[in-house]
């Protein structure tokens, strides 16, 4: 077991997640709806899928679903760029989406330069561009 194939994510709206993931921040799907009982991205390698929050706790276990949170779980998503400005502009692409800017861009001890949003539903991003980072021909990163 070495891959993993799908991140899915519990939203507290699937209206407004939509929104903002597929058309403020352009991930792309064949979803047309606003409010869809799911959503799968299509996204290089690793899917990417939205679900409601409190289905997904109680699909993981009706009798006993783990508790809803409203607070950091230990867990971010990232994403790589290529090139050292290309942190600047999904920040400023984040930001315009609606998203909470939680560190400004700025070089980071290894090398890099890197920042961090929130979305809709606290969900941390770290946006980040490396000296040494290498990419496939889909655009994912090499390590």
């Amino acid at each position: 077991m070495n891959k993993i194939t799908c991140i899915c994510l519990g939203v507290r709206s699937m209206e407004k997640s939509i929104k903002f993931y597929r058309d403020k921040l352009g991930f792309q799907t064949d979803e047309k709806g606003n409010n869809p009982d799911v959503v799968f991205f299509n996204t290089p390698g690793t899917k990417f899928e939205l679900f409601p929050l409190e289905l997904l706790a109680k699909d993981i276990s009706e009798d006993n679903p783990p508790k809803i949170a409203n607070s950091f779980a230990g867990i971010t998503l990232a994403y790589n760029v290529e090139q050292k400005e290309d942190v600047d502009k999904i920040i400023a692409l984040a930001r315009n989406a609606g998203a909470e800017i939680v560190k400004e861009p700025q070089d980071v001890f290894w090398g890099g330069y890197h920042a961090y949003f929130a979305d809709l539903d606290g969900y941390y991003w770290e946006v980040a561009w490396g000296p040494n980072f290498k990419y496939d021909t889909n655009g994912m990163l090499v390590l």
